[in-house]
């Protein structure tokens, strides 16, 4: 029972591998030892045998804990992880205590080397051949515009250090809000550009007709057009690789991180096996076991793609900030109306007519719910409103991943899952502070606006308590 959530992900990887490699090491075995003399039929063989051991020796390191090979270098390369240090490092709190220290190196210096690795890991999507044109430019555009902020904000930063005052610090604030806009801003396109390239890949290969075309050429023993549908399938793996990198940029999670490095590894080991396999078949067309052993093959190429997909599905999720489901904000249940103390309901057999009442209230709420869909797009399309409502809907949804926290469910897994998803939370309702105060200024009414301002200017105080206690070395040791 392992409770660290990475562990877990790479003992599941560990497992999907040596599942796989079960029914594969015997059909290739069976397909070596019926052909002794078959270069690609050994090749096969021996590729699955080196799998199967890296599984193996991955599950041994986690058993007996043992850190994975590499794994800092692996993080270090996933750039959802360089904004969110380098978005730390922007926290008000950071900076007030740099203002007041005798030095004047601190979050300013870290912001640099962080500013430096987002601007090269975004080049894996502006290099990549999958990205379309616009969202190339875009992508250079934005980096841009976040150098520019950042540039700007650490002049401010350096002046304040030089004052030594409270003078020029709504400045600050302001130009800090702006650089942490153009990071998030980049973070959506960047996971944007990844999952259009995802998709492109999965159309690529839903219908799996190269796999049937392989099949059938080395059924004929026709060895030129296996070794032309071989080049495909060669193209269509490194497109496969090139997505699994991009997805990996953008999981928002380790253990989907991990997740997406097995997937990679996946593509890249079964692609030249599905490849020697054919080849053996093209040697050997009346072959049954050498046709098993290429089906076995394509098998798992198409598991991995259904993998893949759910992957897709899962990144987006957390990117959202949900849970599956469509709802962008959620509320918290009434006191004395949590589900722990609801009385289990007993299945009932439904009649036709209430099934079509049901089918009926169903449909209305769906009407209803695209009414609410369309009032918050009318709202977000207001001067000033978007920014407001798309914070709103964010906090509302880390509220209620932090109440699944407490009943145990949820995309928070552990303690310091919950305090990251605290400070994050802080950081957000500052960012909601400025905005409602720019926002304000376009209140018509006197008294709303007024209303507005004193409740924007609690909030700052509420998000340095989190903060503060998200720090205290005490909290989350027992």
């Amino acid at each position: 029972d392992l409770k660290d959530e990475k562990q877990k992900a790479r003992m599941a990887a560990g497992r999907a591998v040596l599942e796989k490699c079960t029914m594969m090491l015997l059909t290739a075995s069976k397909t070596c030892l019926r052909h002794p003399d078959c270069e690609s039929a050994r090749a096969n063989r021996d590729g699955v045998f080196a799998r199967t051991r890296a599984a193996m020796e991955q599950v041994a390191d986690i058993v007996t804990d043992v850190a994975a090979n590499g794994e800092a270098s692996v993080r270090a390369l996933c750039i959802y992880s360089a904004i969110r240090d380098f978005k730390l490092n922007l926290s008000p709190q950071c900076f007030v205590q740099n203002c007041m220290s005798a030095s004047r190196a601190g979050c300013a210096d870290d912001v640099t080397p962080l500013l430096q690795l987002i601007v090269e890991q975004t080049e894996d999507f502006t290099d990549s051949p999958y990205t379309s044109h616009e969202r190339r430019e875009r992508i250079l555009q934005m980096v841009a515009q976040a150098q520019q902020e950042t540039f700007a904000m650490m002049s401010l930063f350096a002046k304040q250090q030089q004052c030594r005052g409270p003078s020029g610090r709504e400045e600050l604030d302001a130009a800090i809000s702006r650089t942490s806009q153009c990071m998030d801003e980049i973070r959506k396109e960047l996971h944007v550009t990844a999952v259009e390239v995802a998709a492109e890949s999965l159309r690529a290969n839903g219908d799996h007709a190269l796999l049937r075309a392989l099949k059938t050429a080395g059924a004929d023993g026709n060895l030129e057009l296996t070794s032309e549908f071989a080049a495909r399938l060669h193209e269509l793996r490194e497109q496969l690789l090139e997505t699994s990198q991009l997805l990996r940029h953008v999981s928002g999670m380790e253990p989907l991180e991990i997740t997406c490095a097995h997937a990679e590894n996946t593509f890249r080991a079964i692609g030249p096996q599905i490849i020697s396999a054919a080849q053996t078949l093209a040697l050997h067309p009346s072959s049954k076991i050498a046709r098993e052993n290429l089906d076995v093959f394509c098998e798992s190429w198409e598991s991995q793609l259904t993998d893949l997909a759910v992957l897709i599905k899962e990144i987006t999720d957390v990117f959202e900030g949900r849970r599956g489901d469509k709802r962008t904000h959620l509320s918290l249940p009434r006191p004395g109306k949590h589900s722990s103390n609801l009385k289990p309901v007993k299945p009932v057999k439904l009649d036709a007519e209430e099934q079509v009442k049901i089918a009926k209230l169903g449909l209305e709420l769906r009407l209803l719910t695209a009414d609410v869909d369309a009032e918050t797009e009318k709202l977000s399309s207001r001067d000033g409103g978007g920014e407001v409502t798309q914070l709103v809907q964010s906090l509302s949804s880390m509220v209620y991943a932090i109440y699944l926290f407490t009943r145990g469910e949820g995309l928070l897994k552990t303690t310091n899952d919950l305090f990251q998803q605290a400070e994050v939370f802080s950081e957000e309702g500052i960012r909601l502070c400025t905005a409602l105060r720019t926002f304000s200024m376009l209140v018509p009414e006197e008294d709303d606006r007024s209303l507005l301002q004193v409740e924007a200017g609690r909030l700052p105080a509420l998000c340095q308590q989190i903060q503060l206690a998200c720090r205290t070395p005490t909290h989350g040791k027992v």
